[in-house]
């Protein structure tokens, strides 16, 4: 089978998922942009070992999205079998959208995730418009199915699919013992006992978004013993300052810079428990990453992995966004007794067992192979 896939910048796990998809079809994957312009040099190095990519001409328009005419002659290849549309809100995906309806192309929308709005005033509109008309839909959990819903999609049309950066072999086979991570600690310059991990930017809403605020408090609460890390980008002067304390420093609380995978990986195998208080988001693959390392999660009710993959008192907590307390209250009930936090890491792993993008990759193609036009 030949397929078309239409995205916005290759980002490292599509990557991976592109080559490992490129194993099952003759896969051509167009991008709009060579990187994000926020990621500058932390995305370079990937390679397009099992598909043919196109980086197409075009003027960009923010960070990751371009205008690209280009994607025309594509869409006029007429031995495609399959066309995927992931960048289906930038400029090229609506370009792309708008002639494949005019010309009558069946096309396929994919994304990470979504959350539909009210539906009222012009831009709802014109949002309805770009998702209503394709023959089939990829989600990735049930309020992505919601979205695509309230924007016109029909639920038979929607598949859904295991969304992960993960590839099997990233995915621990047992929680790691006490010792272990013991000796990892020690090589990361650990000192605490305990170890409490949290991934995101500080850039991303001056790190509110990902909730760095609340889980600051969090420290403040928590007992010395237990050190809060947070791997991001450079953190801002207010959260500088929030480390101060009003003159005391809150030693137990560290920032951590960007970390590549392999070595922000330690820091997951190293860690106790996983946090990320995020006040929203489309999905949240540091969630998949963390229980890949056999960690407990602590994540929001707005974070939809972990709504998809977090039961309460099986594999961690879900709570409300902003309420510090009631993350402190959580993490000394899975810290205070061995065998809960036991029992949570070998649930995280046996739960995201089968979120790989080798089965990812699979998926994709029961569904094409499957999904009549």
């Amino acid at each position: 089978m030949k397929i078309l896939f239409m995205t916005n910048v290759p980002s490292p796990y599509r990557v991976d998922f592109f080559n490992e998809l490129g194993k099952h079809c003759d896969l051509t994957v167009t991008f709009e942009k060579k990187s994000s312009d926020e990621r500058g040099s932390a995305w370079d190095g990937y390679k397009f070992d099992n598909f043919k990519g196109v980086f197409l001409k075009g003027r960009s328009i923010n960070t990751d999205t371009a205008v690209c005419f280009g994607i025309i002659k594509y869409l006029n290849d007429k031995s495609f079998d399959r066309i995927i549309c992931a960048d289906f809100l930038s400029p090229t995906g609506m370009l792309a959208i708008e002639y494949m309806r005019i010309h009558r192309i069946p096309y396929l929308l994919e994304s990470d995730g979504g959350t539909a709005k009210n539906g009222k005033g012009l831009l709802e509109k014109i949002k309805k418009h770009f998702i209503s008309g394709a023959f089939g839909y990829f989600s990735t959990a049930k309020t992505h199915d919601d979205y695509y819903k309230a924007y016109g999609a029909k639920e038979e049309k929607i598949y859904r699919y295991n969304f992960t950066s993960l590839k099997g072999e990233d995915i621990l086979q047992k929680p790691l013992n006490s010792d272990e991570k013991d000796t990892l600690k020690q090589q990361l310059g650990i000192k605490e006992k305990r170890c409490i991990v949290s991934v995101g930017r500080f850039s991303y809403l001056e790190g509110r978004g990902k909730g760095f605020d609340t889980l600051v408090e969090v420290a403040k609460k928590l007992d010395n013993s237990i050190g809060v890390y947070i791997i991001a980008d450079e953190p801002t002067e207010e959260f500088k300052k929030m480390k101060e304390d009003g003159g005391e420093m809150l030693n137990n609380l560290h920032f951590i810079g960007f970390k590549k995978k392999n070595e922000l990986f330690q820091y997951y195998k190293a860690a106790d428990i996983f946090v990320l208080l995020t006040l929203g988001e489309a999905w949240g693959l540091v969630i998949n990453e963390a229980m890949a390392n056999g960690l407990p999660v602590i994540t929001t009710t707005k974070c939809v992995a972990g709504t998809e993959l977090v039961q309460d008192g099986v594999n961690g907590y879900l709570v409300e966004p902003g309420n510090s307390a009631v993350v402190v209250e959580k993490v000394n009930q899975i810290l205070c007794y061995s065998d809960v936090m036991s029992d949570m890491e070998a649930n995280s792993l046996d739960t995201i067992s089968s979120y790989t993008i080798e089965n990812m990759a699979e998926m994709h193609m029961q569904i094409v192979e499957t999904i009549g036009h």
